[in-house]
């Protein structure tokens, strides 16, 4: 099985930004065959074998799922985040990167919730713990440090997701450096929660890219042909200092199958190195 990339491996100063809710692996009693992991797999290995993000920030990962993923990037690839229970079980936000390019400074994994150092708390609404996982990294090419968080809001309750967006603004406001934003927010271009975290210090790679890719094809499929209405709920927004060259909707099929109920949505962008110093003063 082959695909083509879209985007590929990033050279210097360029970085290959992707989010992928991969669908947990469910029972196949209560499934149709297209939403089985078994038959899903094969399919994401050849998205992500085309495409080699230098960063990869993906959602609904079980354990199983996570480690599978990690195998097909290869040992040069690092990865954090755990699960969102209390005991660090259930559905991971994994951040994976490319050690051969980025240097980890620091990690957390937050609830989303309003005991985000607990573990497992779920207090706005939402009936199931939600997390954001954020990584500071340093680019051993560039120099540009900047930070990532990958995150997953709540499908059912609005409150959550609006009290969520208001976390990721806090987090990206107080981040001091360039942020770049990802994941399954479960919310459309004109809903409360994009509307607030685009209105602080993020905003839509989508529309600030200077290319795009393939249509804006609406993210969640449900396993069926690509469509194109404006029902975007996977996200990458970006701050200051990220430059957005290219961004597209991986929406490929590979005999009419899908790798997952979502598609990839994966960007080209380059982080602002810090400012050299000014020379001497010479009198």
């Amino acid at each position: 099985m082959t695909d083509a990339a879209s985007i590929g491996p990033a050279t210097p100063p360029d970085l290959h930004v992707m989010t992928f809710n991969i669908r947990r692996r469910v029972s196949r009693m209560l499934h149709l065959h297209r939403d089985w992991w078994s038959a899903r797999r094969p399919l994401v290995r050849a998205i992500l074998e085309a495409e080699q993000p230098t960063i990869l920030g993906v959602q609904e990962a079980l354990a199983d799922q996570a480690s599978f993923v990690a195998s097909v990037l290869g040992p040069d690839y690092g990865r954090i985040g755990r699960g969102r229970n209390r005991r660090g079980d259930g559905e991971q936000c994994t951040i994976f990167y490319d050690t051969r390019r980025l240097r980890l400074d620091d990690w957390s994994q937050r609830a989303l919730s309003g005991t985000p150092l607990k573990p497992g708390s779920h207090t706005w609404g939402n009936m199931i713990p939600r997390i954001a996982v954020s990584a500071d990294f340093t680019d051993t090419a560039t120099d540009a440090r900047f930070t990532v968080i990958n995150t997953h809001l709540d499908h059912l309750s609005r409150a959550s997701r609006v009290r969520s967006a208001e976390m990721l603004n806090e987090l990206a406001a107080d981040a001091g450096r360039p942020v770049v934003v990802m994941g399954d927010l479960n919310a459309r271009p004109r809903s409360s929660p994009i509307r607030i975290l685009t209105s602080g210090p993020l905003q839509d790679a989508w529309k600030c890219a200077q290319r795009r890719l393939t249509p804006m094809w609406d993210t969640y499929s449900g396993y069926h042909p690509p469509r194109a209405t404006g029902k975007r709920i996977d996200w990458i927004l970006v701050s200051a200092g990220v430059e957005v060259r290219a961004i597209g909707v991986r929406a490929v099929r590979f005999d009419g199958a899908a790798a997952s109920d979502h598609e990839p949505v994966h960007a080209l962008m380059r982080v602002q190195p810090p400012s050299a110093p000014d020379p001497p003063h010479l009198s």
